[in-house]
C-alpha cells in the first residue's frame, strides 16, 4: 500500500513523463502524425517542402504545444495540394538526429526544402502566426486558383474599324523615302552626322579602331547593313577621329549603339544581344508598325508567345490614346509588342472601366493578372510619364541573367533593384523557385522596381566573386543589386544573410528600397575615388564641349580680374585713412 501510495503522491508531470518513457517515449500526438527516425529522415524529406517539429516528451512546452501542432497537421493534410508536409522527430529517443539538425531547444521547428535546411521558426507558437509563416514557404504542385468565378469567354472582335484606321494613319514611315538603298554601312563624321540624324530611322555604331569588341562587331555590322537594305540606314562613327561628336552624343564606351527614330529628336541606346540574328530581329521591329491590332481569339496565343505584352484597351470614341501610345512607343525598340483592342469582352475580362482607355502590362505568360496599368483619364497624361511607364514595365518579372540580357537588366534606364540568385546551372529547381517568389511579389502589387534574376554561378564565378564576394561554397547565394550605383545588399530586414525563400527576399527588397539596412560597395575605395574623379572630368569636358562661348567668357573675365588685381598691387600711390597716401619713398602726403 505504501508503494502504491508513493505513486499516487508523485508529481503529475513526473508521472506522465515516466509513463511516456515506459512506452518507448511515444510522442505527444495523435496517430495521424508522421514521426521520423534516423532510418527514414533523409529519404523522406529529400523531395518537397517539409516543416519538422523536434520535440521531447519530457518538455512541458512540447506538451502544451501538442494540440496546436495537431491542428496544423489537420489543417494542411485536409487540403488536396497543401504545398508542404509536416512531421516530427522525438529527440528523447533520437538525440543524435536532433543534434545533426542543430536542435538546441524544444520544441524547435525547422523548415527544409528538398532535403536541405532552410530556416528555423523563431516566433510565437501561435496557430495564426505559424500558418502565416508556412504560407510564405508553400510550393504547391499546381498554381493556386485565386478566383472563385470562371472568367467569361474572351472574344476580341473590335466593334468598329475605327481602331484599325487609327493605327494605320497614326504612324507611317515616309513611303517615298528609301532607306539604305545600297546595303552598305554609311560612314558618318561631324559634317554628315546632322543630316543623317535629321532624316532619321538610322542605327549608328560608335566605335574606336583599337577596341577588341568593336573589331568583333565589325563584320556583323556590315552584314546587318546588307540585311536591312531598303529598310533601315546602318551607320558608324569613328570616335578616334570624331571625339567631339561622340562626346556630345553621350558615348561612354565602345562600341555603343544608338537608334535615331524618324521625325524625332530623341535617340535610344540599344543594349540587347549583338549576334547577327538578334540585331536583325531588332532592326526588323524598328521598320514595322509600333502597335498591332489584336484579332479575334489571339490574346492567349500572344501572351503565350511573349514574356511581356502591352495591351491597350481603347474606350469607344477615344482617338487620343492610340496616338499617345504610338508617339511614346519608340522607347521600346519594338519590344515588348503593343496590341490594341476595343472589345467590350476584354474590358469585362480585366474588370476595367469601359469608358476609360487603359494600357495593361501582361507579364510571365499570364493573361489573368496584369502586372501594371496606365489609365488615360480626362487629364491627358504627359508623354514623359507614359514613356517612363513603358520602360519600367518592359522586362518580365523573372529571367535568367546572361550575356544577352545583362545590359538590358543591370543598366536599365529606370535603375531597378535586381535580385540575383547565383546557383549552378545543374540546379534546375532554381528557376522554378525564383519564378514562384517573383509571381507572389508581382501579385502583391509592390511599388518598388524589382527584377528577379538567376545566374549560372559556374560561368559567372569570377564576376560574382569580384562584385559581390560570392564564392562557390556559399551557393545558392542571393544579393540585391543597384548596378547604377554599384552597391548591393546581402542581408535581409532581420540582419541575416538573404535566404532563398520568400520571406527573406521580400523583406530584404523592402528594407533596401527604404534604406533601412546598410549596403555594400561593389568597388573598393580606390576604384570609387577613381570613378568619382573621372566623372568630374567628364562633366567638365562635357560642359566645355557644349558651352564653349560660356567657357571663353569665364576665361576672359578671369584674365581681366587678375589684371586689375595686379595693377592695384603695383600702383605707385596707395591711399591711406585721413585723406593721405604713402609714396614709394615711404613719405606721406595729403591728397589735397
Amino acid at each position: 500500500m505504501r508503494f502504491a501510495s508513493f505513486f499516487t503522491h508523485l508529481p503529475h508531470t513526473l508521472l506522465v513523463s515516466s509513463l511516456a518513457f515506459a512506452t518507448n517515449a511515444l510522442p505527444v500526438q495523435s496517430t495521424e502524425l508522421l514521426v521520423l527516425t534516423p532510418d527514414n529522415f533523409k529519404d523522406t524529406i529529400a523531395h518537397g517542402v517539409w516543416f519538422i517539429e523536434h520535440f521531447s516528451p519530457y518538455c512541458g512546452h512540447c506538451r502544451r504545444f501538442a494540440p496546436t501542432w495537431e491542428k496544423l497537421v489537420e489543417h494542411y493534410t485536409s487540403q488536396e495540394d497543401p504545398g508542404i508536409q509536416l512531421a516530427q522527430v522525438n529527440c528523447a529517443v533520437h538525440g543524435d538526429l536532433c543534434r545533426e539538425n542543430n536542435v538546441d531547444g524544444y520544441p524547435q521547428m525547422n523548415f527544409y526544402r528538398d532535403g536541405q535546411f532552410v530556416d528555423t521558426y523563431q516566433k510565437s507558437r501561435d496557430f495564426d502566426l505559424l500558418t502565416a509563416y508556412i504560407t510564405e514557404h508553400l510550393e504547391p504542385k499546381v498554381e493556386p486558383v485565386t478566383t472563385t468565378t470562371t472568367p467569361p469567354p474572351i472574344t476580341t472582335v473590335d466593334p468598329t474599324p475605327e481602331t484599325k484606321e487609327l493605327i494605320e494613319e497614326t504612324f507611317k514611315l515616309p513611303d517615298e523615302k528609301l532607306y539604305n538603298p545600297t546595303g552598305n554601312v554609311v560612314i558618318l563624321n561631324e559634317q554628315t552626322f546632322p543630316n543623317a540624324v535629321a532624316d532619321g530611322h538610322v542605327f549608328v555604331k560608335y566605335y574606336a579602331p583599337w577596341c577588341g569588341h568593336c573589331k568583333k562587331l565589325a563584320p556583323i555590322w556590315t552584314e546587318l547593313a546588307r540585311s536591312m537594305r531598303g529598310k533601315l540606314t546602318v551607320a558608324e562613327v569613328n570616335c578616334e577621329e570624331n571625339g567631339a561628336l561622340c562626346r556630345t552624343q553621350g558615348v561612354t564606351g565602345y562600341p555603343m549603339l544608338f537608334y535615331y527614330p524618324s521625325g524625332r529628336s530623341s535617340k535610344m541606346e540599344y543594349t540587347g544581344g549583338r549576334k547577327l540574328n538578334q540585331l536583325v530581329a531588332f532592326s526588323e521591329r524598328l521598320s514595322g508598325p509600333p502597335v498591332l491590332m489584336l484579332n479575334e481569339g489571339e490574346l492567349s496565343q500572344v501572351v503565350a508567345e511573349h514574356p511581356v505584352v502591352y495591351l491597350l484597351l481603347r474606350a469607344a470614341g477615344d482617338k487620343n490614346a492610340v496616338k499617345q501610345v504610338v508617339d511614346s512607343s519608340h522607347v521600346l525598340f519594338g519590344t515588348p509588342p503593343i496590341y490594341v483592342s476595343s472589345s467590350p469582352a476584354l474590358f469585362q475580362h480585366f474588370n476595367a472601366d469601359a469608358s476609360v482607355s487603359v494600357l495593361l502590362a501582361l507579364k510571365d505568360h499570364e493573361e489573368e493578372y496584369p502586372a501594371a496599368n496606365f489609365k488615360f483619364t480626362s487629364s491627358r497624361p504627359s508623354k514623359k510619364d507614359l514613356e517612363t511607364w513603358l520602360v519600367r514595365n518592359k522586362l518580365p518579372t523573372a529571367l535568367e541573367l546572361h550575356t544577352d540580357t545583362f545590359q538590358e537588366v543591370m543598366n536599365a534606364p529606370y535603375h531597378p533593384l535586381v535580385v540575383i540568385v547565383a546557383a549552378p546551372k545543374s540546379d534546375t529547381s532554381v528557376a522554378t523557385r525564383l519564378q514562384q517568389i517573383a509571381m507572389s511579389w508581382k501579385r502583391e502589387r509592390k511599388d518598388e522596381n524589382v527584377v528577379f534574376t538567376h545566374m549560372d554561378s559556374d560561368k559567372w564565378a569570377s564576376w560574382l566573386k569580384s562584385m559581390y564576394g560570392i564564392k562557390g561554397a556559399d551557393l545558392p547565394s542571393i544579393v540585391i543589386a543597384n548596378h547604377s550605383k554599384l552597391i548591393y545588399w546581402d542581408t535581409d530586414a532581420f540582419g541575416r544573410k538573404i535566404k532563398f525563400e520568400s520571406v527573406s527576399i521580400k523583406s530584404a527588397i523592402t528594407a533596401a528600397s527604404h534604406g533601412s539596412i546598410p549596403y555594400r560597395h561593389s568597388e573598393n575605395i580606390v576604384e570609387r575615388m577613381a570613378r568619382y574623379l573621372n566623372g568630374k572630368m567628364e562633366g567638365v569636358e562635357h560642359f566645355v564641349s557644349n558651352r564653349p562661348w560660356t567657357v571663353v567668357g569665364f576665361i576672359v573675365a578671369a584674365v581681366i580680374g587678375i589684371f586689375l588685381f595686379l595693377r592695384y598691387l603695383l600702383r605707385d600711390d596707395i591711399p591711406m585713412d585721413g585723406g593721405q597716401y604713402r609714396r614709394l619713398d615711404g613719405k606721406t602726403s595729403r591728397l589735397d
